[in-house]
């Protein structure tokens, strides 16, 4: 499989890793927002703080993370550790009695996320060479979206078994867990890089990183202010009347397109460019928004859905390599925690925002914020 796809051993085992992952994250995620709503009385704007709070802590890790990764010299002992703490936290909300517990227990889930993110992506690139980073990316975005694919399949038919509820079906998402601690131990390998007397500065402004960077860091946070929870979307769903096996499936369709079109979008952006690929996704993203704030009919939103995917495909790993080519060797730790910071920490007033918006004045609203911060990041991006 590595000499077909021409990429290092070590980025195709983290994409397993990644697969199995999501497959286990999905089983739960989908779920989710009918768990909090159905089972626990929780309500969107509980939702959003979930949601935004778990996402900011995980930005404050990664970049902590990743400015530890370029101190330390070293990426896997962080890469096993976060996904040692995520594969243990992630089935207990099977367990939750309340809405809070969820909210500690998605929290816990991110730490790990937080831990793991930037290493993992500044040891991609230090395998990978420059010019096949957008394939890079784009492999381990695609198996990211391979598990996604599974895991709502799963879900859903688990459902089907009599006496098999939400909570049993959050317990056995920590299976695939144990598979994943055994192939990073074994399989992942990383370029030993000497250890820094002091680390460099993590933040946006700071020193590490160059000019253009942080242009690009600009215009990625406006961007994410507008940029919700996908759970708002299936929120949406679940408003509409669409039941949760149904809900199920359309997760792992839309993860179906994003699998096609990160592992495409990667490869096309190192011959096309970073730019115009981020662009297209933005504009993407803002056309999808205004369409599900508008749409009256079921069929309407699900085709609006599936199309989403192509956002992720224009942007997840176009981004990461782009940030990867800006970023110097020595320093990619640190700025992809910095890339990773701006989009989590813009997470929890994204969520927030959103979710006021849809209780106080309904989805148009909240969905035609998110479409005009696109643009407006759309506009900035052009700087870079």
């Amino acid at each position: 499989m590595r000499r077909r796809l021409g990429l290092p051993a070590t980025v195709v085992s983290l994409g397993v890793v990644s697969l199995l992952t999501d497959l286990s994250s999905e089983m739960i995620y989908p779920l989710l927002p009918l768990f909090l709503l159905q089972t626990l009385g929780a309500g969107a704007v509980a939702l959003g703080v979930i949601e935004g709070a778990a996402e900011s802590v995980a930005a404050l890790l990664k970049a902590a993370s990743g400015r530890l990764a370029d101190r330390w010299g070293r990426r896997k002992a962080l890469v096993v550790a976060g996904y040692g703490i995520s594969g243990a936290a992630r089935p207990l909300i099977g367990l939750a009695g309340a809405w809070p517990a969820v909210a500690a227990l998605r929290v816990f889930d991110r730490v790990g996320k937080g831990v793991r993110t930037s290493p993992r992506d500044a040891l991609i690139a230090d395998v990978t060479p420059p010019e096949r980073h957008g394939a890079a990316f784009g492999l381990q975005r695609a198996m990211d979206h391979a598990g996604a694919v599974a895991g709502p399949l799963v879900a859903a038919a688990l459902l089907t078994i009599p006496g098999m509820g939400l909570r049993e079906v959050f317990l056995l998402a920590g299976l695939p867990a144990l598979v994943v601690m055994a192939i990073l131990v074994f399989a992942v390998h990383e370029v030993p890089r000497p250890t820094r007397a002091a680390p460099p500065t993590p933040v946006p402004g700071g020193a590490a990183l160059s000019p253009q960077l942080r242009r690009f860091l600009m215009a990625v946070g406006i961007f994410t202010l507008g940029n919700s929870a996908d759970a708002f979307l299936l929120l949406r769903f679940n408003d509409a009347g669409i039941g949760a096996a149904d809900i199920a499936l359309l997760w792992a369709g839309l993860h179906a397109v994003k699998m096609g079109a990160t592992w495409f979008g990667g490869r096309l952006s190192d011959r096309l460019g970073r730019r115009p690929m981020v662009l297209a996704g933005w504009g993407v993203y803002a056309a999808v928004y205004l369409g599900f704030g508008l749409m009256p009919g079921t069929a309407g939103l699900v085709a609006l859905f599936l199309v989403y995917g192509l956002y992720y495909g224009l942007t997840e790993p176009v981004e990461r390599a782009w940030v990867a080519d800006m970023a110097g060797a020595d320093a990619r730790g640190t700025a992809f925690g910095a890339y990773h910071a701006v989009i989590g920490l813009a997470a929890l007033p994204a969520s927030l925002l959103f979710g006021a918006l849809y209780a106080g004045f309904g989805p148009t609203a909240a969905f035609a914020s998110g479409a005009a911060l696109a643009a407006i990041a759309a506009l900035l991006l052009r700087r870079v």
